[in-house]
């Protein structure tokens, strides 16, 4: 909340400045405490203006101010803002008495003294130098005078205080006026400084240390400036390890899938994705009734033909005995098919492995086809890593070199792993060309490795210097577009 203005009792004000030091100290100590006390730089800049226009006897007090005036080392040459008007009307409404009254500020400011119409005689300047006053005759034409001093801070005119008067002498006079804005100057740059974003006066700072080379102090910060640039751009020359990688994903070293023997049914399931298995443990198991059913079948007639072929032998049948007997086997060869496909609707794993793909607990009694992929397993513990390098980056890539894997699953932990082979085929993945750079894991573990883990990959390609790694993309980019857009 903005506190209220400060209020000059017109009793304590001196009736007369020039006679009345004790009540020219006062009248500065009440302005400066209206400056100290604001919160914001509208608010001291209104505050000082009603209160230079209340010891003036209800004159119009005009404050302007340059968008520079916090910056130490700016030339000056920044436009004025009318910051605020005695008279109570908003000082940025575009209206005639307002621009009159910001270019008298800004008269006074490009001629770095005070300027007043019409002409006084004071006994502080026996000589007068004479001044532009276009403006200033503008603002008297009805009657009366103005009057501005320029507003100093860091040594250098900043602003500009405009008084305007209907009748008779300058109510205060320059040399009264002109030691009041002095004052003025450096509080109303430090809060114009406190308003800006911290990104320009970072910039102000930079430019008032750069400005001031003949310090002793600015010096020494030069020196030490070039030594630490020095010293950077030799760190940024000296060759580094140079990284080369992008998106990996864990995958099994082998991997092997179990298809559907035969036109059936899923009856059960015994292990989901991301179950280990041991050799020979039941994985899935398909509808078996019809199989029983033509196992007994062919048992059955098996049975008859073996009996004929028992009589056809007591009879010394020869003709029988060859026909029962070809009918024989072939009931037995139809049996022994049926056996097989029976042993082959129960899937079992082949060796130690994790089930990658495959989750049919939520389909029993699902209609499979002969060949369809049921499952996928991949031996534990032995993996591969494939990794997805960028076609600007593939030249850097050699069968052998050494890199890091780091795991999204297990971010404090890096695994060695090592370039065994380099796809010469480009994928499109998210919009950019990539080739898939395989590699096996030096060290594998078996501790929370799985197929399916995703993470990002660095390849050891030899060694370049930091600056290189910074700007080779840029540079790379504009010797395309050059070659592309020369004929």
């Amino acid at each position: 909340m903005t506190p209220p203005p400060v209020v000059f009792a017109p009793a304590a004000l001196p009736a007369s400045p020039e006679t009345e030091p004790g009540g020219t100290a006062a009248l500065a100590l009440r302005l400066q405490a209206a400056l100290l006390d604001a919160v914001s730089l509208d608010a001291a800049a209104d505050a000082w203006v009603r209160g230079v226009a209340r010891a003036a006897g209800g004159a119009r007090v005009a404050l302007a101010l340059s968008a520079d005036a916090s910056d130490l080392s700016a030339a000056g040459a920044a436009p004025l803002a009318l910051l605020a008007v005695s008279d109570g009307s908003h000082a940025a409404d575009a209206t005639l008495p307002h621009q009159r009254l910001l270019a008298a500020c800004a008269e006074c400011l490009d001629q770095g003294a005070p300027v007043v119409w019409p002409p006084v005689a004071s006994a502080a300047s026996p000589t007068r130098i004479p001044r532009i006053t276009l403006v200033h005759q503008a603002l008297a034409e009805a009657g009366g005078g103005a009057l501005s001093v320029p507003l100093v801070a860091h040594g250098r005119a900043v602003g500009a205080v405009c008084l305007q008067w209907a009748n008779g002498a300058p109510p205060l006079p320059a040399e009264l006026l002109q030691p009041l804005a002095a004052l003025a100057g450096p509080v109303l740059a430090l809060l114009q400084a406190r308003q800006q974003p911290w990104p320009q006066r970072a910039r102000a700072a930079a430019r008032h240390a750069w400005a001031a080379p003949g310090q002793p102090r600015q010096r020494a910060w030069r020196r030490a400036g070039l030594v630490l640039g020095a010293l950077l751009l030799m760190a940024l020359c000296v060759p580094v390890g140079l990284q080369v990688g992008g998106q990996a994903r864990l995958e099994g070293a082998v991997q092997r899938v179990l298809t559907a023997p035969a036109d059936g049914f899923v009856q059960q399931v015994h292990a989901r994705p991301g179950d280990h298995v041991r050799a020979g443990q039941a994985l899935l198991e398909l509808a078996d009734q019809d199989l029983q059913l033509a196992r007994q079948r062919w048992q059955s007639q098996l049975a008859q033909h073996l009996d004929a072929l028992a009589a056809a032998q007591a009879r010394a049948d020869r003709g029988q005995l060859v026909q029962q007997q070809s009918q024989a086997d072939e009931a037995q060869a139809e049996l022994d098919l049926v056996e097989q496909q029976l042993q082959r609707a129960r899937l079992v794993a082949p060796f130690d492995a994790v089930v990658v793909q495959g989750d049919l607990s939520q389909q029993l009694g699902m209609p499979v086809k002969l060949g369809a992929e049921l499952m996928t397993l991949a031996p534990a513990g032995a993996y591969r890593v494939i990794v997805a390098v960028d076609e600007r980056d593939i030249a850097h890539i050699a069968l052998g070199q050494p890199g890091t894997l780091a795991l999204s699953a297990l971010p404090w932990d890096t695994l060695a792993l090592r370039v065994t082979r380099i796809s010469p085929v480009a994928l499109a993945v998210a919009g950019r060309n990539v080739f898939e750079v395989e590699a096996t894991l030096l060290q594998p573990r078996a501790d929370g490795l799985r197929p399916g883990l995703q993470g990002q990959a660095q390849i050891s390609a030899g060694r370049a210097s930091t600056l290189w790694r910074w700007s080779h993309r840029a540079i790379e980019a504009v010797r395309m577009g050059l070659w592309a857009w020369m004929p």
